[in-house]
């Protein structure tokens, strides 16, 4: 049975923090006219499909802790969790120099001081903070199975990993089978939410056990070879 959540599950972190969501759009809206961070750039696009769909998953996440934004792009979702939940340190990761120094910037421009940048390619940085986050996220980056080896060295024992979701969701979990314990990795559940009239989902795992022996792999590794064919 797919669980769900519930806008009034959100609404409350929207509304205590609404002045300086506002202000992340703003200070984006002008980052993308220097570096490509989003597609749309206009304020009620960026609300309603960036920073409503990133605000959807911060009932997932730790209470206390360490979280990872992976090919955060333009600070989503990690900014928006690190605004509304300042008592977790959040560490935005991407791969493109460009995009990491306007997001470094809008960070510091709102006085985010539970915020980390860091250029580079996912696998590299995991090899240096292996199991070191309570959570890894993820949006709009690849196909489940792909994007769970992206996510799993990151992550403790008991953490958790997010992937963002849309109508394929099934389809790519499908294609892994029943084989996520070879990543030391839950079975997934789909937790659904309504993003306007579109009907999106979160695929969530719990880390259950060790990393197999050889990852994270070379960089471009995971998607010319995915581990679970």
């Amino acid at each position: 049975m797919t669980e769900s959540i519930a806008f009034e599950e959100i609404n409350k972190y929207i509304g205590e923090n609404e002045a300086e969501l506002q202000q992340y759009v703003s200070l984006l809206i002008k980052a993308n006219e220097l570096a490509r961070l989003t597609g749309p750039s206009d304020e009620e696009t960026l609300w309603n499909g960036h920073i409503i769909d990133c605000a959807f998953a911060l009932p997932l996440l730790p209470a206390r802790g360490r979280v990872i934004d992976v090919g955060t792009g333009g600070g989503l979702p990690g900014l928006v969790w690190a605004i509304c939940r300042p008592e977790l340190q959040v560490t935005l990761l991407d791969s493109i120099t460009r995009k990491c120094a306007q997001v470094e910037r809008i960070a510091a421009l709102m006085g985010l001081r539970n915020v980390e940048v860091v250029c580079s390619r996912s696998e590299d940085y995991a090899k240096k903070n292996l199991e070191k986050f309570d959570a890894a996220a993820a949006r709009a980056v690849c196909a489940a199975g792909i994007l769970a080896e992206y996510l799993a060295p990151f992550v403790k024992t008991k953490g958790k990993l997010i992937a963002f979701k849309g109508p394929k969701a099934q389809e790519e979990l499908a294609a892994v089978g029943n084989k996520w314990k070879t990543l030391g990795l839950s079975q997934p559940r789909l937790v659904s939410y309504e993003l306007g009239e579109m009907n999106r989902c979160f695929v969530v795992w719990n880390k259950v056990g060790p990393l197999p022996k050889g990852m994270p792999r070379r960089p471009g590794m995971a998607e010319k070879f995915p581990w679970y064919r």
